[in-house]
């Protein structure tokens, strides 16, 4: 057997208002230490030891998942301002050429960014925000060369192909132009938190340093951006936490003057704002957990003033919306599906788009333009690769535009796709999606990979995957499991999985591997199991409590030492979290979120074969906690099944930059599962 790396241990006590808590491997937070660097270099190292009987596997795995993807490709045009956008990519190029056609598409092509160039030489690149002005002349847009999600603003003539002297330094990406193509807004990031905190006016051809502060968020739990309505009419701060939020709005043709309130945060208060002719419409949970839709006059945003237009439904969560001149589209869920509803301003008539598949994903796409009844949405399934429609609401009629072109012999036949439930512990039905290649036998013979992420009230809609196809083509099923935390079902489901319902995350996940097992959808010795970021903190916590269930996880940039993390509030991004998971300055949540913090719940113990990855530069799980838990395993788990680390030291949260270096993720994580089966 290798000697795999060791952490050596350093007595700290980590303070607490309820005490301190011990935890050696604390010094790993220290990410200029080159015993730390030494250490993470000792881990790849390590991880490219064990992997090696499978390094030609995973090598062919990324030929193999490349060579699905059509390399000169690009996307389905839209329609804004006289001009029709669109996103293109060359053969070889790892980043987008950002284009437009005037017009019509039979104009000639121009180039606004070629992110191929722009990122040459670079370990990392990233566009961020990307906004033309009113005039058509001029692109606001950013770009991040290190993967913290802290960007540089530049802006550049399309006239004449220059860029403006100004570099505007950490901000959150965006950009807003107000209509005298004269003004930027932006937000400013704190460089220690990483929270947007601050919104800046800014003149073209100005210095930077003379930049106008507009607004600042003194609330540190909360987070803010800036953005434009789809009439252009306004600008619109927003500001928001897990549990309340505020708008604040300036007529584009006046962005000198004060922004208005539109309506002051309340507790418990969700709500987004679109403008629409002499009306503010607004998506609202003031009574309403699963929100409804109301208008308010553009002279009156005062609740008195609020007219409602789609009420509250217990069964049916509102989860946004897109205005025309003459319908309103809502993306709704029901019973964890995406359903997209047409209505008639006129007459009130309405009616639901039909997809015909057990389980998929419906959304409504880029839609800039008010005078048009064609909606543009994206559909995609398990089976089905991603599809852009346009969809006429007059004659009910819609027309495929392009469906991801999947290279090889793919033939969306050969898979099948199903919804099956388990039963929780408390009785409730836990959705899951299912996929698995025709011939699939439900015997515990085949290897299955179940994953989940359940934080948030992020929904994880089943999507299709080319990559996927390479474990699907191989035996494997594929399942997501709709667990609480998420809002698959509606509000009540995330507010069933957290704060100090958090536990219903983890048991609803194992929940479902007891029935896969039960049923013979796999065995044992073939489950394994994969999250990232919150996932990953999932991932955690259930090999904590069910290690026998599962022969490997995967954990990507695993959020896992909870606690300690959600007490220190220099942590990037700590302080938003606390109506998520709570504040541990308070004694109820600190000995909840102890109770489950994978972390401190290390214990001497069997635990399966696991991969766990971080990025160096990771600006919301810092690397360090990935680091230092796999640290405490190699020093408590009492198995000698495989336990890899591998740290990218070039990238942050979202793992490599490219379309194709990311495949290398990929091919990572599968090559591992394949190496546990014996596979090479």
């Amino acid at each position: 057997m290798l000697t795999p790396p060791v952490a050596h241990p350093k007595p700290y006590q980590v303070p607490s208002p309820h005490g301190p808590r011990p935890d050696n491997y604390y010094w790993l937070n220290e990410r200029e230490n080159q015993e730390v660097i030494d250490y993470l270099n000792a881990e790849n190292a390590y991880f490219e030891q064990e992997m090696a009987p499978v390094r030609d596997l995973q090598n062919r795995l990324f030929t193999e998942i490349k060579s699905r993807i059509k390399e000169q490709d690009e996307s389905v045009p839209y329609r804004d301002n006289g001009y029709f956008y669109y996103v293109r990519y060359e053969a070889g190029g790892e980043y987008p050429i950002y284009c437009r056609k005037k017009e019509n598409l039979d104009a000639p092509e121009e180039v606004l960014l070629d992110a191929n160039q722009m990122g040459e030489g670079q370990a990392y690149f990233q566009i961020g925000g990307f906004q033309v002005s009113d005039d058509n002349q001029l692109l606001a847009f950013s770009v991040d060369t290190v993967g913290r999600r802290m960007y540089t603003l530049r802006i550049k003539n399309l006239a004449t192909g220059e860029l403006y002297p100004e570099q505007i330094e950490n901000t959150g990406g965006e950009a807003v132009w107000a209509a005298d193509n004269q003004t930027v807004f932006y937000s400013k990031q704190d460089v220690n938190t990483l929270l947007t905190y601050q919104i800046y006016r800014h003149q073209l051809n100005t210095d930077p340093a003379q930049d106008v502060l507009v607004y600042e968020e003194e609330d540190n739990t909360f987070h803010i951006g800036v953005g434009r309505s789809k009439s252009r009419e306004y600008i619109f701060i927003q500001m928001g936490s897990t549990m309340s939020s505020e708008t604040r709005y300036v007529a584009a043709t006046n962005p000198a003057a004060e922004f208005q309130v539109f309506l002051p945060r309340e507790d418990d208060h969700l709500y987004e704002v679109e403008h629409f002719e002499d009306y503010f419409y607004v998506l609202s949970n003031d009574g309403a957990p699963n929100f409804r839709l109301l208008k308010t006059p553009v002279t009156a945003t005062g609740k008195v003033s609020w007219q409602e237009i789609i009420a509250h439904r217990d069964d049916v969560f509102l989860e946004n919306m897109e205005l025309f001149r003459e319908y309103l589209v809502l993306g709704e869920r029901q019973e964890g599906l995406l359903q997209l509803r047409v209505m008639r301003w006129e007459n009130g008539e309405e009616h639901y788009l039909n997809f015909g598949e057990p389980t998929y994903t419906a959304a409504i796409s880029i839609n800039p333009e008010f005078d048009t009844t064609v909606l543009r949405y994206g559909y995609s399934s398990l089976t089905t690769p991603t599809s852009t429609y346009d969809y006429d609401m007059g004659t009910r009629t819609k027309t495929l535009l392009k469906e991801q072109a999947v290279l090889g012999d793919f033939r969306k036949e050969n898979y099948v796709t199903e919804r099956l439930y388990a039963t929780a512990q408390d009785g409730t039905r836990i959705p899951m999606s299912i996929v698995y290649r025709q011939g699939f036998r439900q015997d515990g013979s085949a290897p299955l990979l179940q994953y989940a992420y359940g934080s948030y009230g992020i929904s994880i809609d089943p999507t299709f995957s080319s990559a996927r196809l390479s474990l699907l083509d191989r035996g494997f099923a594929y399942v997501i499991c709709h667990i609480r935390g998420g809002q698959e079902l509606g509000r009540q489901w995330y507010e069933a999985g957290k704060l100090l319902n958090k536990r219903n995350t983890f048991t609803d996940f194992t929940d479902c591997s007891a029935f896969l097992l039960q049923e013979q959808y796999t065995a044992a010795d073939k489950l394994f199991a994969a999250g990232g970021s919150a996932g990953g903190l999932l991932m955690g916590a259930v090999i904590n409590q069910h290690p026998e269930y599962y022969r490997g996880v995967v954990a990507a940039v695993p959020f896992v030492d909870v606690v300690t993390t959600m007490l220190d509030d220099t942590i990037p991004l700590t302080t938003g979290e606390y109506d998520e998971w709570g504040n541990p300055n308070e004694q109820l949540f600190y000995e909840y979120m102890l109770s489950y913090s994978p972390y401190d719940n290390v214990q001497a113990q069997a635990y399966p074969n696991l991969l766990v990855t971080t990025g160096l530069h990771d600006s919301q799980v810092q690397y360090f906690e990935p680091a230092k838990w796999v640290a405490k395993l190699r020093t408590l788990k009492t198995d000698h099944n495989l336990l890899l680390l591998h740290t990218d030291m070039e990238a942050g949260h979202g793992g490599a930059s490219g379309r194709f270096k990311s495949i290398h993720d990929a091919a990572r994580q599968f090559a591992f599962m394949l190496l546990l089966l014996g596979e090479q």
